[in-house]
């Protein structure tokens, strides 16, 4: 075992504003780059989506979130200035800056390490498809 680093950039496209299951792509760039224990840091090179830690058992848990963000953060609410890329742009920066950009998750035994009913997301907060990407850090011990 030797103590390192390692990067890799994943990409993922998003279906428009709602969640996307990532866990098993995070955990696969883990076993592919050999991981044993350590940190996996994700962060999101985008600022109108997010990363988020939710609940993966019941998916009403997300749209409960998405109802609650939509009616904390409306698309087209006029307080907002920056309307150049369409009504949900700066809703979507909003949005991004309470559900956050990055992700510290455990690896332990060259797997990360979720509860139970926890899995991994990609936000998305704009109403149109993206193509998202998001850079690994991984470090600890390696195979």
């Amino acid at each position: 075992m030797s103590l390192a680093t390692h990067s890799a950039t994943l990409e993922f496209r998003t279906g428009g504003r709602g969640t996307l299951d990532v866990t098993a792509e995070l955990a696969r760039a883990v076993t592919r780059a050999g991981l044993r224990a350590g940190l996996c840091h994700a962060f999101l090179l985008h600022t109108s989506a997010a990363l988020i830690v939710c609940e993966n058992a019941d998916p009403r848990v997300r749209s409960d979130l998405e109802a609650w963000l939509a009616r904390a953060v409306p698309d087209g609410d006029r307080l907002f200035r920056h309307v150049s890329e369409g009504p949900d742009d700066m809703p979507a920066h909003v949005r991004t800056a309470l559900t956050g950009s990055a992700l510290a998750l455990p690896v332990a035994e060259g797997a990360l390490v979720l509860g139970t009913w926890q899995g991994v997301y990609l936000y998305e907060h704009r109403q149109a498809p993206h193509a998202r990407r998001v850079q690994l850090t991984l470090q600890g011990e390696f195979a």
